[in-house]
């Protein structure tokens, strides 16, 4: 079967707090952030810099939860600066006749300045007969 490679798991509009260049690699997002969309530690992230138009990919790795920690290491740091606002995108290989008969889900969280939840989005994937329709829901909530 073919596969195909669907987003489903995105941080919109996060802020860097820091850049740091000595460590070993990767991105440091915070732990609560990664849960919340379904972000696995180590799994393969794209990263998109609203402020100069670099895009990168890297592995993420949890931060302290709760702190808003966005912060590229290694060469990465180097593409990037405080205050810059990043996208952070995970994908997932699918079958695609899977989706064409069961559908698809990816989770948004559109951040606020302080990378808290301003928003949460699921964006669906529905067949329809011979098609798949495209839905985004918002969720806004304090629980999320």
């Amino acid at each position: 079967m073919a596969q195909i490679r669907l987003m489903h798991a995105k941080l919109h509009r996060v802020k860097v707090t820091e850049a740091n260049v000595n460590y070993v690699g990767s991105i440091t997002i915070d732990r609560d952030l990664m849960e919340k969309v379904g972000i696995l530690p180590l799994e393969e992230v794209d990263v998109i810099n609203l402020n100069n138009g670099k895009r990168w990919s890297t592995y993420a790795i949890p931060g302290e939860a709760g702190k808003g920690d966005i912060c590229p290491n290694g060469g990465a740091a180097l593409l990037c600066q405080p205050g810059d606002i990043l996208i952070i995108i995970a994908y997932e290989q699918r079958d695609r006749a899977e989706i064409l008969l069961d559908g698809h889900q990816a989770k948004v969280l559109v951040a606020d300045e302080h990378n808290c939840c301003q928003d949460f989005l699921y964006q669906t994937l529905t067949p329809n007969q011979d098609k798949l329709e495209f839905q985004s829901l918002s969720l806004i909530t304090d629980s999320i």
